[in-house]
């Protein structure tokens, strides 16, 4: 979904037939700003940009989408008249304390992982209707998208590969068919099934849930026979975890907690 028809789609959730509030009271010129009342790392700057489209709403950011932030610092700066702030509050609150909170916690995951050549990557574990926007998130804290959906890779996993017989064969069928671009990655649970897909020609190997000297020994493979392959770690990523895993010279580490593990931060907005 295009921004401007998420933020449209999230106002017709808010404003139904119009705020109550401005039967009653007369509009006036007014300023507000949003106070950060928990550290974080701002996201949400450009859904707002597309919500200010929609009003007379003038905006001055004081921080840019990926750019961290201390509790008591002024995130915003906001211009319009008293009955447009008001409508738009809780809109424009929700997107900057959605996306922020996931940039947050992906931030944290990303610093420990500043040591290594591991990239941390996002999963399909988004909720319905918000996985682009969730994915926006997900980049602003500094991790890399894994698939937007299933149109853009192809992805074996275990339910998959009980219905593939010959996966070499499978794989060398999928290339005359799938876009020349889209990469082909399995999903392997233990050290037999990394050699299977490395010989039967997959572009990707998830190592999924496996212990440290499991991946630790599809690295050492990889790196002697298939060099060209990327190797990914899933299943049971914490944050206590991401260092160690790293260190067996794994690729990517993908999680979904970054999303579905976020914690709201504090932001709110005060008028003048």
């Amino acid at each position: 979904m295009q921004k401007l028809e998420f933020v449209k789609a999230v106002l017709r959730e808010d404003l139904g037939r119009g705020d109550l509030f401005a039967r009653v009271m007369p509009s006036s010129p007014a300023k507000a700003y949003i106070l950060a009342k928990s550290d974080g790392v701002l996201a949400g700057r450009e859904y707002v940009q597309a919500l200010a489209t929609l009003y007379e709403l003038q905006l001055q950011w004081n921080k840019t989408d990926g750019e961290s932030f201390q509790k008591g610092e002024k995130l915003l700066e906001l211009q319009s008249d008293s009955h447009t702030l008001m409508a738009v509050e809780r809109t424009l609150l929700n997107i900057l304390l959605h996306a922020s909170s996931i940039a947050t916690l992906t931030h944290k995951y990303v610093q420990k992982l500043a040591e290594y050549d591991t990239l941390l990557l996002d999963t399909r574990k988004t909720r319905p209707g918000l996985r682009e926007f969730e994915k926006y998130a997900t980049r602003m804290g500094g991790g890399v998208n894994h698939r937007m959906g299933l149109d853009d890779s192809l992805m074996l996993k275990d339910t998959h590969l009980k219905t593939i017989h010959d996966l070499e064969a499978f794989i060398k069928q999928a290339r005359k068919q799938i876009p020349f671009t889209a990469k082909i990655e399995v999903e392997c649970e233990d050290l037999a099934q990394v050699q299977n897909a490395f010989a039967a020609g997959a572009d990707v190997v998830m190592c999924d849930n496996m212990s440290i000297e499991q991946m630790q020994a599809a690295v050492a493979l990889r790196n002697e026979h298939y060099p060209k392959v990327l190797l990914e770690a899933s299943g049971n990523v914490t944050l206590d975890r991401l260092e160690e895993i790293a260190q067996t010279g794994i690729d990517a580490i993908s999680t979904g907690a970054t999303v579905h593990q976020a914690n709201w931060i504090d932001l709110s907005m005060k008028v003048e």
